[in-house]
């Protein structure tokens, strides 16, 4: 029995992991067991995921969900080193680029442990960003990267870093597949948002540098407003715990329809409705791809650059598209069973 220790705290990790998890159900030489930090912790932000996603109770909850970056990461360190140096797995699984992955990642190494890294070898090369110093780490101590796209993988080989290394396309793209098939048929979804306007764009934003200087975040603000007045649209904008406080003192108008934190498959639901996506999230970013939405990006910069490349996304600060093509790396929606199958690989030699 080959056992992983997988180690999640954030909303995008919640909806990979949901994929995964349920690809593993059809090895059951594989025990996956769930280390939840509490990264994100609040109802619409945690709970409703493991529910909706069909993701396996976490066996251990760390409860880790303030303090400032190296606070929570040095909690979540000890907290999972005294699981694994208890448990013994055969292996840690982190996804991601959150303080959990890196964390997860660190505990692992230090004890011996193989670390597979899942969303490997993206860079901003903005190291202003936290996210960007959790991926470098994260990816120099891993044993096995799967990653989303060549650019990655070629990324990857630039930090000297090849063995272990493998491209298997995109997992969110398999966990949206799974949205599609859900949501065509989940009539509560249709009934809680069947007030939505016919013409929308849906609007996300939680960063950290987006959301913690008031007059940067007012500066996009207007740019939305600019952009929903333009296009003749409302913005349906559920708004980040993160955010809350800032969009209470912004200057909006009606165009905004402000929303609490949506579940995954609701967020599912209007992106497939919507005519744009502006967002500060990755995950967003490509999630609009796969609905062949056209999303603004409301950063400086992106880790996603084959959504740009291939016309389907663009900076804020750019007016202009790219030519629109098809982005064929991210696969076919197999992933999950992809990277399953290396690890066994991998670790049963």
């Amino acid at each position: 029995m080959l056992k992983i220790h997988t180690i999640l705290g954030a909303r995008p990790q919640f909806v990979k992991a949901g994929a995964f998890s349920r690809a593993l159900k059809k090895h059951p030489n594989v025990k996956e067991t769930i280390i939840h930090t509490g990264q994100h912790f609040d109802t619409n932000m945690s709970d409703v995921f493991f529910k909706e996603l069909d993701i396996p109770k976490p066996q251990y909850c760390l409860n880790i969900n303030s303090g400032s970056h190296g606070q929570m990461t040095g909690r979540m360190l000890e907290g999972i080193e005294a699981i694994l140096q208890v448990d013994k797995p055969d292996a840690v699984l982190v996804y991601g680029d959150t303080n959990s992955t890196l964390a997860g990642a660190l505990s692992a190494s230090k004890l011996h442990i193989p670390v597979i890294h899942i969303e490997a070898g993206l860079r901003s090369f903005n190291r202003k960003m936290p996210e960007e110093i959790n991926r470098i780490l994260t990816d120099h101590v891993s044993d096995y990267l799967f990653c989303p796209t060549q650019t990655a993988v070629d990324n990857l080989h630039n930090e000297a870093i090849k063995n272990g290394v493998y491209h298997v396309g995109d997992i969110m793209y398999d966990a949206t597949l799974y949205a599609m098939d859900y949501i065509k048929t989940n009539f509560s979804i249709l009934q809680k948002l069947k007030g939505l306007p016919s013409e929308f764009a849906f609007m996300t934003m939680h960063r950290a540098e987006s959301t913690e200087n008031m007059e940067e975040f007012q500066a996009m603000m207007d740019y939305v407003l600019d952009f929903a007045k333009d296009h003749d649209l409302k913005i349906i904008f559920p708004v980040h715990p993160r955010t809350k406080a800032l969009v209470q003192k912004a200057q909006l108008d009606d165009t905004f329809i402000i929303l609490e934190p949506l579940s995954y498959f609701e967020t599912q639901y209007c992106l497939s409705k919507a005519r744009f996506v502006l967002t500060d999230s990755g995950g967003l970013q490509k999630e609009a791809y796969f609905h062949r939405v056209p999303c603004i990006t409301l950063r400086q910069e992106t880790e996603w650059v084959e959504t740009i490349e291939c016309g389907w996304n663009r900076l804020w600060r750019n007016p202009l598209y790219n030519e629109r093509k098809c982005i064929h790396e991210y696969g076919i929606g197999n992933t999950s069973e992809d990277i399953i199958y290396a690890t066994k690989k991998e670790l049963l030699l």
